[in-house]
């Protein structure tokens, strides 16, 4: 069945009934996403649910495809619908489906706590598609607590597929992930790792050597293997670079 923009909204019951003082309050959203786009690596755009748009592209190149960011806010939704591959699409929607069915379960004063955080491939000119991670997070809701303004961010994977489909609440320490091959919400226990672990993530991302990372710490090459296998086993991934961008993914510093 082939994917149209309309489906991505089909979830959604926020109603477009604001008024210009409510926009007032979205602009300093807009000051704030723009101001945020020249400190990060990271693409940013915001989302209105209730007009069906994005508000504001930021100019880094992740999910822009090529075009510019004027370009991307006209089309809009539609961006998706170009330069997402067709399996992913798919997969997209189902996030979209999913993610707002979790969501609507939430308590109220508790839909501002999370967010979700997923992968898919974007197209890139002149190469293969890209696996891009998502962190899609509510800013306002309208008067029925349904999700209106968003913000996300869009950074490379730190993942080897796309998936990994995951509702965080930093606040109130409780991770969730979903299962697409049971079709259910799993929680999950969040990771957690020791202060000395810490250390070696933030000196290998800073470009430390194993060495040069048991002068700054005191210990043996030994020392440092160890807890780099620990790393690696509570995370899941394969390399020091998997390793520090999951953290990061994950809040863990």
């Amino acid at each position: 069945m082939k994917i149209k923009i309309e489906d991505f909204f089909k979830p959604i019951h926020v109603k477009d009934n604001f008024s210009k003082d409510d926009y007032e309050i979205v602009n300093a959203f807009i000051n704030f996403a723009r101001s945020l786009s020249r400190l990060t690596y990271q693409s940013i755009y915001l989302i209105d649910y209730s007009k069906k748009s994005f508000l504001f592209v930021s100019d880094n190149p992740i999910f822009l495809c090529g075009s510019s960011p004027k370009e991307v806010m006209k089309e809009g939704y539609r961006h998706y619908v170009s330069n997402v591959p067709e399996n992913d699409l798919h997969l997209l929607k189902k996030i979209n489906d999913v993610g707002f069915d979790f969501y609507d379960k939430l308590a109220a004063e508790e839909r501002l706590k999370y967010s979700i955080s997923y992968d898919f491939h974007l197209k890139q000119p002149g190469s293969k598609p890209l696996l891009v991670n998502h962190k899609l997070k509510p800013l306002l809701l309208d008067n029925n607590a349904n999700p209106w303004i968003a913000l996300c961010l869009v950074s490379i994977s730190s993942h080897p597929n796309a998936g990994n489909i995951r509702f965080k609440s930093d606040e109130d320490g409780r991770q969730f992930e979903y299962d697409l091959g049971k079709d259910i919400w799993v929680e999950t226990p969040r990771v957690k790792l020791k202060p000395r672990e810490k250390d070696i993530l933030i000196f290998s991302a800073q470009g430390l050597t194993m060495d040069q990372i048991a002068d700054r710490l005191y210990v043996s090459i030994d020392t440092v293997k160890f807890h780099k296998k620990q790393i690696f086993s509570k995370l899941k991934v394969k390399s020091i670079t998997e390793a520090t961008a999951l953290a990061i993914e994950l809040s863990l510093f």
